[in-house]
């Protein structure tokens, strides 16, 4: 007697992603593919810069460095423009920074293809591009939950993530490969063009201006979403959990260095594609998320995982151990990620939402940014490898002590919470997302 293949075929179709949010909404499709050109791109340069500045200066400082310049611009322009992202049209704001971005990718190649390339036209353009996708994060962020149904919110946080990992997958892996046989130059070359076709996709989006109850930007404004998150104890849990992990243990600035060290130059890229791809795994496999309801704790467990995964990371010496706690890292993350964004999604309110994603802008970039900086700042007094495995086990301490100073995050319960059954019932009341 064979054995019935359905059970085996029904939890398979449980794992894998739930396409609802795609089938539904052209719009969402449109910014989907756009955003997984585009991210694509802007990871080639995330390999092609750093490893640019280490033939030119050699130094682990002067490449964490990136992260100072990128912080200014972030905060300033994160906060302003989460205000204009409720205040302006959604979709105006995405095309022009996606365009500006475009024009960073050609001074970026232009400096390249210089006899003697400099050393300063990378950190201005990096300080540039902080302020352009500091600017557009929170008007794509604000405008999701737009284009897609309530109850579809947490597969296309899980989609969303899916699109970011296969840019994260395939640049870095692209992009060790054509640094070294290639040149810089191209890897530029090819960003520029993934900002052209982006720009060419998000145009032909439906125009989304600003809620009638939406304030103007200004300061008073940015107060006010700050008031709100502040009140809100689960969200900020969110925001500091993030921040702590990302700031903590994120180790871009000096692998590098860590793939001298281990004599495996050849490994680079794959250290760059290591932690997107651990988040692809989970992206592909994400169907379980849309039947969790406590987000809270899932996220605070994802991120201790973090940690620990970044500390291995830096205590073996074996290169494909190291390419196998930072997979596993970067599953993690994307855990994390998603539950995060399911809260922020499902409970926020239309008028606020952009300025609410411009503080959850800092929250998942200030990290990293500073991070740079810090891992940068490790490795060059007491190792590559300490600066690794420290940041790993700060990171597991950091999250633990959140969890318990911010009860709210971990008794979250989306079924329950006054603010997402408040948002689900006016989301039901209006009218039915476009197709």
């Amino acid at each position: 007697m064979t054995p019935d293949p359905a059970p085996r075929s029904s939890s398979l179709r449980a794992l894998l992603p739930d396409l609802a949010p795609w089938r539904a909404s052209v719009d969402f499709r449109r910014l989907w593919v756009s955003g997984t050109i585009s991210n694509f791109g802007s990871f080639l340069t995330l390999v092609a810069l750093p490893v640019q500045l280490k033939e030119l200066t050699g130094s682990a400082a002067a490449v964490g460095a990136i992260g100072a310049v990128e912080l200014l611009p972030l905060v300033v322009f994160g906060l302003y423009g989460g205000a204009l992202a409720d205040a302006l049209d959604k979709r105006k704001l995405i095309v022009w920074t996606e365009a500006g971005q475009g024009l960073l990718s050609a001074a970026l190649l232009l400096n390249a293809l210089l006899p003697h390339p400099t050393v300063w036209p990378l950190y201005v353009v990096a300080a540039l591009s902080s302020a352009l996708v500091s600017v557009q994060r929170p008007a794509l962020d604000s405008l999701f939950p737009r284009i897609v149904a309530h109850e579809h919110l947490p597969a296309a946080a899980s989609l969303n993530s899916l699109r970011w990992t296969v840019g994260g997958v395939a640049g870095p892996a692209v992009a060790g490969v054509v640094v070294a046989y290639a040149g810089l130059g191209w890897a530029y070359g090819a960003d520029l063009l993934t900002f052209v076709v982006s720009v060419a996709l998000v145009v032909r989006i439906a125009a989304s201006p600003a809620a009638h109850e939406a304030a103007k930007p200004s300061l008073r404004a940015i107060a006010e979403g700050a008031r709100y998150a502040w009140g809100r104890k689960e969200l900020l849990g969110t925001y500091a959990v993030d921040l702590a992990a990302m700031f903590l243990a994120m180790p871009l600035a000096v692998l590098p260095f860590l793939a001298d060290e281990l004599d495996a130059d050849w490994s680079l890229g794959l250290m760059y594609a290591a932690v997107p791809l651990g988040s692809l795994l989970v992206s592909l496999t994400s169907g379980w998320t849309s039947r969790v309801h406590r987000h809270g704790r899932l996220v605070v467990l994802a991120a201790a995982l973090w940690g620990l995964a970044i500390a291995g990371a830096g205590v073996v010496g074996n290169v494909w151990l190291v390419l196998l706690f930072l997979t596993v890292a970067g599953g993690c993350d994307m855990v994390s990620g998603i539950f995060r964004g399911a809260m922020w999604n499902q409970t926020i309110p239309d008028e606020l939402r952009g300025r609410l994603a411009g503080i959850e802008l800092l929250s998942y970039s200030v990290g990293p940014t500073v991070g740079q900086v810090r891992s940068g700042g490790f490795a060059a007094w007491w190792g590559v490898r300490a600066s690794v495995w420290s940041g790993g086990l700060l990171c597991v301490g950091a999250v633990g002590l959140l969890a318990l100073c911010l009860p709210k995050l971990m008794t979250y319960d989306v079924r329950t919470n006054e603010h997402a059954v408040r948002l689900r019932a006016r989301r039901t009341a209006a009218v039915p997302a476009r197709t």
